[in-house]
């Protein structure tokens, strides 16, 4: 496995993992990154925000199994965010996201104080992962969150 910023080249494989992950959780609904104008150009789109980065994770055989972003959070330059962390579903459950997560975390401490993300409580396995990862459970998002349809919300200090 080869993690590595997206081109443009891999825009639609993470589309559709995207899509089809929100979709398998009933998620495909508005409020969540189904609906992210920016989601079938994340390389575009990562490429023009100051502060941001989104890596993909490749397999041997140059199929793109997943990937994670980094972006700045609303007004405040000290937080970030962790954004998009999605694996095809055959890939889950082989630690890749825990070597997405160190990545991002890496990235994110060079350039941050703390880094936020939203998701759903329904998302067991991904927020046992946050957790792992030094995350604490927030009780409501901070305001500027575009995804208000997120019932979870997590901070770590970098």
């Amino acid at each position: 496995m080869l993690i590595r910023e997206i081109e443009e080249r891999d825009n639609q494989a993470m589309e559709r993992i995207i899509k089809r992950s929100l979709e398998s959780f009933g998620l495909n609904i508005p409020g969540t990154a189904y609906f992210d104008p920016q989601l079938g150009s994340l390389a575009e789109y990562y490429k023009q925000q100051p502060g941001s980065k989104y890596w993909v994770i490749v397999t041997d055989q140059g199929e793109i199994a997943g990937g994670v972003g980094i972006g700045r959070f609303g007004q405040n330059p000290e937080v970030c965010e962790l954004q998009k962390l999605y694996l095809a579903p055959q890939e889950q459950g082989k630690g890749l996201s825990k070597e997405l997560m160190k990545v991002a975390l890496d990235f994110a401490a060079k350039h941050y104080k703390f880094c936020y993300l939203e998701t759903f409580e329904k998302l067991k396995a991904a927020n046992s992962l946050y957790l792992k990862f030094g995350f604490r459970q927030l009780e409501q998002g901070l305001d500027e969150s575009e995804h208000n349809a997120c019932d979870a919300w997590y901070m770590k200090e970098l």
